[in-house]
């Protein structure tokens, strides 16, 4: 832990950075792949809508036994083999431990008899320990409908939020990309596992989009703490914008590392042990949307809003002033390296060769060659202006420059 301390304040200080921005290129094929991946498998397989969205019946049988997994699966092949077209393929889960849920699509009412009679023969419950709800197909769509206003209204509030406090509409442009990028990665991960889509599942893609707004917010505010006197920073703008990133790295991989694990146990527990459809669905939409939101605001967010403010004039211009700087080499900052073997100087006396600004290669004799003299640069004097002072051209003597000196007299003997 102390290595990652350490290796996260280097990170803070710039001692050491990852170049998130220079490499955007890169992040940017990586996510390409995963979300073409997300829309042909959404396009493929499609979203397996749930029972709410589509309309039909869910049968809620208690048995006197424990539901198990087991028994999960003889009811859906109990009922898949019923004859009944609408009940071909059964969404079968438990709830709980002696309860039994069963869902199909609208049927009639000779159907339902049919699908009853198949269930008790399963189960060895009676048709009293069979409860029926019959859900229309116009409530699922009221509820897709409001969905997708409520996501509307946020990403304009949002939009308009983070232009007003950033004062830079491109910082908005940037977010609702990378958020856009979490929902098609998070819909086609559903697409492609077959996780049925239930108003839960509505639930937690609204819950990501505030998780993933939450995390590129706060990196966006660190960039404009680095970037707001640009001309008197030593950094380019797209520098001072990776240090952002590398100084908020250590908290989002914190957060979201906390964030994951509670619900990758609800997910875990939900699908593997307990079969509960609403927990599960939860739970997918909101492991999906985390990990994909903390990916977007380090790899995505960033450096596409560097790439949109590099054509602004504080940015060129800040970029200029950069490669300046790295251009300009002080003359007076050389430094001879020892090493073992090198001559040694006495009174201005080398010992070895005696060629005026040569000296020996220590390297080359240490290795058993022969000693091929290198350049002195000692023996050149840098001429900087304001560094150098002219040599003096004799001694200095007495009364400045041979002229009488005038001398002070009293008043009363002045003109006498």
């Amino acid at each position: 832990m102390s290595k990652f301390t350490r290796f996260g304040n280097q990170l803070y200080t710039g001692k050491k950075s990852i170049d998130f921005v220079g490499r955007k290129w890169t992040w940017y094929a990586i996510s390409a792949v995963i979300v073409v991946a997300a829309i042909v498998g959404l396009s493929v397989r499609g979203l397996n809508m749930g029972l709410e969205f589509t309309g039909g019946t869910q049968y809620t049988v208690t048995v006197s036994g424990s539901a198990g997994q087991s028994l999960a699966d003889k009811v859906r092949s109990a009922v898949g083999d019923s004859g009944v077209e609408a009940a071909a393929d059964p969404t079968v889960t438990t709830s709980g431990a002696h309860n039994v849920i069963i869902q199909i699509k609208s049927v009639s009412t000779t159907d339902n008899t049919t699908v009853v009679n198949a269930i008790t023969k399963a189960t060895g419950a009676s048709a009293g320990d069979i409860s029926q709800d019959h859900v229309g197909a116009s409530w699922g769509k009221e509820v897709a409908t409001k969905a997708v206003e409520g996501l509307i209204v946020f990403l304009i509030a949002v939009t308009i939020f983070i232009a007003v406090y950033t004062r830079q509409w491109k910082m908005s442009v940037a977010a609702i990309v990378a958020l856009a990028h979490d929902v098609v990665i998070t819909i086609g991960v559903y697409a492609l596992s077959g996780f049925e889509v239930t108003p839960a599942t509505v639930t937690g893609f609204l819950t990501i989009l505030g998780f993933s707004l939450y995390d590129t917010v706060v990196v966006f505010d660190k960039i404009k703490e680095n970037t707001k006197n640009l001309k008197a920073t030593k950094r380019s703008f797209a520098a001072a914008s990776n240090l952002a990133v590398n100084q908020t790295l250590v908290r989002s991989i914190n957060t979201s590392v906390v964030a994951l694990i509670p619900v990758a146990a609800i997910l875990w527990v939900s699908a593997v042990q307990l079969g509960t459809s609403t927990l599960k669905d939860l739970a997918l939409a909101l492991f999906v949307g985390m990990a994909a939101g903390t990916y977007s605001s380090i790899f995505i967010a960033t450096p596409l809003f560097v790439q949109l403010k590099s054509g602004e004039k504080d940015v060129i211009d800040s970029e200029r002033r950069a490669r300046q700087r790295a251009k300009q080499v002080d003359p007076y900052a050389f430094v001879p390296t020892f090493a073992e073997g090198m001559p040694v100087e006495d009174n201005g006396e080398l010992s070895g060769d005696t060629t005026p600004g040569v000296v020996p290669n220590p390297e080359a004799a240490s290795s058993g060659g022969p000693a091929k003299p290198t350049l002195r640069p000692t023996d050149e004097r840098p001429t900087s202006r304001g560094r150098t002072a002219p040599p003096a051209r004799g001694p200095l003597r007495e009364g400045g420059s041979g002229r009488p000196q005038p001398s002070r007299e009293p008043r009363s003997k002045r003109g006498k």
